[in-house]
């Protein structure tokens, strides 16, 4: 017979009295007892509301005492959702750290590390990551991925959602919006389905503020112009386009493109109205794409290439790509003489039944929309927003790098290899002298590669990461890092020749830090540089650290460009395959994505913040200023930074 709840909160209390007079030594003994109690109050209802009376225990009983969620300031939401979704213990634990946090977020719990402010920041951005769980959707794939702890996450979020503020969550999902909006990525799945349930929150609360605020962002996916947010079905707008004058029809196009270019979001109207164009009236794309004076010449000189590209691949299903056409246009790239060719052969392109079923997993198609449709408009994309292209939730940020950089200074070489990938299921490469094919190689980076990426990363990952992998192993033995070879091998010619790296390629000590420093400094820095400018972009290493300065791993990035920001101060900006260029990385250093002159995609630091938590980089030994006349106290101040951070794992000799 299975006991009343009453019954369970009387056995929780128990166990949690008997693990308070334990002592320190011992309680690992009756930790287990508490959270095997407390899994059984997961299970009942109200279950979570009789956990939360006595959140406020939790700590000073020793619940968490000797693990890793033990120092409550050192937690970090990103983190929340894997141990949620983990088996056994973690989520148990994971479940009552989330109620102990809201217990100091209320004042019923108290921590000298944590005020209740920090604690109410730290549940509001958990909950906008795990936003999914708060409100999922019904679609069948949610159905068919749905894990086996979904549906206790989601009632956990439900509870503390009744708790927190509501505007102060909203608000917190709008600043997430638009911090990543600002990004420009080419995958806006995460932040639509945000916007989505941002107004299903408004719904629940009318909060005037938010939603004033959010309704930029709505109107940008379900229609910005007063005839599209009439006419939600496409069908019924397509429609009423016939009946517009071309004065009304510029009128559409404006308002459309002006909130594309607002927010990096397109309406599926806009899709409609651009196929519309493309048919009827060519001469107002320009209106609907917003092209300043370079990309309206672009059009005018590739018109008909554009309306083909425009036929076999703007869709609803695919309205993003005209973000990434426009941008195609203003950069110039159609005049690339392999470009038109190269993107027409993608669209007969006979593409491999494999590749065609990962392509069409990518989007919800609909009418007209076939493989080559999405991975044409995934390579206008590509090369429209080069520095929008993300690893995704793969380990794969070397392939990305890649990716991108062809995007910007080789579209002919991407072109090659697009199809080849697609088409034939092989890549070739040569290294030193030895051609390296995709096809005879397994493993890499990501064997399981997680498919939530763009359809052109889709298409060459796999290869890529593991023909990357391959030159890794070959020079593996060589007793220096590998990168030194690898990488002007894997990406080109653009990549120089010189190389330094902070460890000592033999014991992985760090030595000579300051020289480290001073050669990057003198290669790079426009003071010491002896004004050699970065004209392609330089693939480097960094060390990636949590919010606290910690280590938490390796990671390649590009520098873009290094200039003074609108202040007056230096900063690097550059790119980060990570999907995310503004975390948090400890000792105040955060890269920020807008605001301090940076490009769409790019991430910026200020250049010795950057250069604290550099590795590695290439150079041109033929082009380098006076490494001795960097000051001490630049060189001390970086040394201090990197000491005290990522330093801290390794010898410093």
């Amino acid at each position: 017979m299975p006991q009343t709840t009453s019954a369970l909160v009387e056995r929780f209390i128990y166990a949690l009295d008997e693990l308070n007079k334990a002592p320190s030594f011992a309680k690992s003994k009756y930790q287990t007892d508490v959270y095997q109690e407390a899994n059984r109050l997961i299970e009942a209802e109200d279950g979570f509301e009789n956990l939360y009376q006595h959140a406020g225990r939790l700590e000073e009983a020793g619940v968490f005492q000797d693990g890793p969620w033990e120092a409550a300031e050192k937690l970090q939401p990103p983190l929340v959702a894997g141990s949620l979704k983990a088996k056994g213990l973690p989520m148990i634990i994971e479940v009552l750290s989330e109620l102990r946090m809201l217990a100091l977020a209320k004042g019923k719990a108290t921590n000298p590390n944590v005020s209740p402010k920090m604690a109410e920041e730290f549940l509001n951005e958990v909950m906008v990551l795990n936003l999914n769980l708060l409100f999922p959707d019904a679609s069948e794939s949610s159905r068919i991925e749905k894990h086996e702890n979904d549906e206790k996450a989601g009632r956990l979020f439900q509870f503390l959602s009744t708790h927190l503020s509501s505007s102060a969550l909203i608000q917190t999902l709008i600043n997430e919006i638009k911090r990543l909006t600002a990004q420009r990525p080419i995958m806006v799945k995460r932040i639509v389905s945000m916007i989505k349930m941002a107004k299903e929150m408004l719904d629940q609360d009318s909060d005037e503020q938010g939603k004033t605020e959010l309704k930029q962002f709505i109107s940008a996916i379900e229609g910005p112009s007063k005839l599209s947010a009439q006419f939600n079905d496409v069908h019924a707008y397509r429609s009423q386009l016939k009946t517009l004058t071309r004065t009304d029809l510029i009128s559409e196009s404006v308002a459309l493109a002006q909130s594309m270019r607002e927010t990096g979001l397109v309406a599926p109207h806009h899709a409609t109205l651009i196929r519309f164009l493309s048919k009827r009236n060519p001469a107002l794309l320009a209106y609907a794409l917003n092209l300043n004076s370079k990309g309206s010449a672009n059009l005018e000189e590739n018109r008909e290439l554009v309306i083909q590209l425009i036929r076999a691949s703007i869709f609803p299903a695919t309205r993003q790509a005209i973000y990434g056409l426009s941008m195609l246009l203003e950069r110039g790239v159609l005049s690339h003489s392999p470009v038109a060719p190269g993107l027409r052969r993608l669209v007969e392109l006979d593409i491999r039944p494999d590749v065609r079923n990962a392509l069409y997993s990518t989007t919800n198609t609909g009418e007209g929309v076939t493989a080559n449709s999405i991975l044409v408009a995934g390579t206008i994309q590509v090369l429209g927003q080069p520095l929008g292209v993300g690893q995704g939730f793969n380990p794969t940020c070397q392939a990305a790098r890649g990716i991108s950089l062809w995007a910007q200074h080789a579209p002919g070489f991407l072109l090659e290899i697009i199809p080849r990938a697609a088409r034939d299921g092989d890549l070739d490469f040569t290294f030193e002298g030895t051609p390296i094919h995709s096809k005879e190689l397994t493993g890499g980076l990501a064997p399981d590669l997680d498919k939530e990426l763009d359809p052109v990363s889709l298409v060459l990952v796999p290869h890529l990461d593991k023909i990357y992998s391959e030159m890794m192993t070959r020079v593996a033995l060589r007793g220096e890092d590998g990168h030194r070879w690898v990488n002007p091998a894997f990406y080109g010619n653009w990549v120089q020749k010189g190389f330094s790296s902070v460890f000592d390629p033999i014991t992985g000590y760090v030595l000579d830090y300051p020289g480290f420093v001073k050669l990057f400094y003198a290669t790079h820095h426009t003071e010491y540089n002896d004004d050699y400018e970065l004209i392609y972009p330089n693939p480097v290493g960094i060390f990636i650290t949590n919010v606290h300065g910690k280590l938490l791993g390796l990671h390649a990035v590009s520098i873009t460009r290094i200039a003074k920001d609108p202040s007056g101060e230096e900063r690097i900006y550059f790119y980060n395959p990570n999907n995310d260029g503004s975390q948090n990385w400890g000792q105040n250093i955060e890269p920020s994505v807008i605001g301090n002159g940076e490009m769409e995609g790019e991430s910026s630091l200020p250049f010795h913040e950057f250069v604290s938590r550099l590795y590695a980089f290439h150079y041109n030994p033929y082009e380098q200023g006076d490494a001795y006349a960097v000051e001490n106290s630049i060189v001390d101040g970086i040394r201090q930074l990197a000491q005290e951070s990522w330093g801290k794992d390794y010898t410093w000799v």
